[in-house]
Parts: structure tokens; C-alpha cells; sequence
């Protein structure tokens, strides 16, 4: 797996908008719906994704610059996770915390369940009034999820930083640092108790050109010159798929056209935010002699000056 630093072409003391901008720049040159049917890009693109992933989140940041967690997001044998903390935590009845767990764990509860006793918990024990019954530790992840996949839902098999594979339900409408519970994926119980819950809170990665406020999508769509003078029908993504959108003639940069229900999912009234596209005028990269000479001829037959307008003359 390789260096999530070199793969987004940053430092390590890259700033986090430093990473979140190269993150964008890469995302959007190697999406693969803008380059179908290459697997090359894919694969970089997913690597980029992946990289995103652990740098792009703070705490999973500093652990990878400390050597808590290597390139693809797991433990490091002897760094991390439960070893690490057993070992600063001294002799004496003291609690730890297991690996990609937010739930602390007591030493004298984990000799007790070792030979059977109530321990301090007494005869009655835990669940059910069985001496011994205890459920099993609710343990808490982190997980990084597409965008498009929280926008519009899906099911997916996820890999955990401590190697665990959960398979996760995910809303449509799912937000950013929302916690998913997952019921019984979590420590296993004593004494024939159920087991634990697992919490995934999901971290939304960036995309290439959506971006979400509230439960509107916003977007900037390139149009050509002739486009925008003479209007167009143009097919535009949206994050259910491509819609045709009609384009005015004479549309400017800046101009904004809304998408109506085309947004998220509001998951307590179901009813979908819409999509608003920014409009953005594109020159082509080179000009020619055609479009060169039509605009000079223009130019000398109209009083063209936007800054006039503007009160900045």
C-alpha cells in the first residue's frame, strides 16, 4: 500500500486544506465517470480515495504520522490497539480500550468471564440474572463512505482499520459523522448474554463536483460559448443520474438553474432537496483565426463594456 502522502502528492506537513485541495484536483481528473471503462484510472482514483480517507481525517492523521496505523489503515502490530494501551496502563485494575473500540474494557470483568465467577458483580451476574451473564462491549468505527453512496443509499461490505469486514446498511440522506448501528456486531457475550453493538460513525469523502448544503446538491457546469448565447439542451449529472436541463440563450457565468426534487433525501420527511447548477462559460483552449477575426469585427460594430455598468469606470 502505498505512502497516502505521495499518492496525494503533499508533504507531511501539508496543511489540511492543502490535502483537501489536491484530494479535489486528483478526484476530479480521475472520477470514473469522466474517464469510463479505465481501469487504470479507477485504480488510482481508488487510491486517492483511500488516501483521502486517512489523511483527510484528523485523528486517523496523527496516528498514521505516529506509526499507530500503517498506509492501508490498519494496526501496527506492536504500536497500536490493545498492546499499546495494556502497556501504558500500569498493574492494577485498570481498564482498556480495544482496537477500534469505544468502549473501555475492566480487567477484573475480563478474569471473572475467564473462570466463570460473578466477580463484583455479584450472583446475580448480568444479563438475565445469570451469575456470570454479561453483554458483550459495544465497540465503536469509523469508516469513510462515497458520497454519492450516502446521498442515495446503498448496502456495501466495509473494511474496518482493525481488519474487521462489517457489511453496512447505509441511508439514503445519511450525513456526514452520522453514527449507524449495527446490532450484535460488537464484543461477544458472557455467560451465553448477547453480544455488543457495533457504532460506525461515517466520515463523507469529498467529490469531484458535487457538494452538498443541507439537502440541496450544488453544482458548476462548464458551457461552451455557443451554448451560452444561443442556448443549448444539455445532459447534466446529477446524483441520481444524468437529466436533460435546457440552457437560455444569452446565459452568463454565474447564472444559477435549479433541478427541482433532483437534491437528498430528507431522512424525517423523505421529501429530496433539489440540485442547483452554477453556470460557468468556458472559452475553447486555443482561439482561432475564425473566432479571432468574427470577434474583432464584433467589437468594432457594439459599445460592449460590462465594467461600465458595473460603476467600475
Amino acid at each position: 500500500m502505498k505512502n497516502p502522502y505521495d499518492v496525494l502528492g503533499v508533504k507531511p506537513d501539508a496543511s489540511a486544506d492543502e490535502i483537501k485541495r489536491a484530494y479535489r484536483q486528483l478526484a476530479k481528473k480521475l472520477h470514473p465517470d469522466l474517464n469510463p471503462g479505465d481501469a487504470k484510472i479507477e485504480q488510482k482514483f481508488k487510491e486517492v480515495s483511500h488516501a483521502n480517507s486517512i489523511l483527510g481525517d484528523p485523528e486517523k492523521r496523527k496516528r498514521f504520522d505516529r506509526g499507530e496505523i500503517d498506509a492501508s489503515g490498519q494496526e501496527n502490530q506492536r504500536t497500536g490497539g490493545f498492546y499499546r494501551e495494556h502497556a501504558q496502563g500500569g498493574h492494577g485494575g485498570g481498564k482498556y480500550r480495544a482496537s477500534g473500540s469505544g468502549a473501555e474494557i475492566n480487567i477484573e470483568d475480563i478474569i471473572s468471564d475467564l473462570f466463570g465467577g460473578g466477580g463484583r458483580r455479584g450472583a446475580r451476574g448480568g444479563a438475565g440474572g445469570r451469575a456470570g451473564a454479561r453483554k458483550g462491549a459495544d465497540i465503536s468505527y469509523t469508516a469513510p463512505i462515497d458520497f454519492l453512496d450516502a446521498a442515495v443509499g446503498t448496502k456495501k461490505r466495509i473494511r474496518l482499520s482493525d481488519g474487521k469486514a462489517l457489511d453496512l446498511s447505509i441511508p439514503a440522506g445519511t450525513t456526514d459523522r452520522q453514527t449507524l448501528r449495527l446490532k450484535g456486531q460488537g464484543g461477544p457475550g458472557a455467560g451465553g448474554a448477547p453480544a455488543g453493538d457495533a457504532y460506525v460513525e461515517v466520515h463523507i469523502q469529498p467529490h469531484a463536483f458535487f457538494n452538498r448544503k443541507d439537502n440541496d446538491v450544488h453544482i458548476e457546469l462548464p458551457v461552451t460559448l455557443q451554448e451560452a448565447i444561443l442556448g443549448a439542451t444539455l445532459h447534466v449529472p446529477t446524483v441520481h443520474g444524468k437529466v436533460s436541463m435546457k440552457i437560455p440563450p444569452g446565459s452568463n457565468t454565474g447564472a444559477s438553474l435549479r433541478l427541482k426534487g433532483k437534491g437528498i433525501v430528507d431522512r424525517k420527511t423523505k421529501v429530496k432537496g433539489d440540485q442547483y447548477v452554477k453556470l460557468k462559460v468556458v472559452l475553447p483552449e486555443k482561439i482561432d483565426e475564425d473566432l479571432k477575426s468574427f470577434m474583432e469585427s464584433w467589437a468594432e460594430a457594439h459599445d460592449y463594456d460590462p465594467r461600465r455598468k458595473a460603476g467600475m469606470t
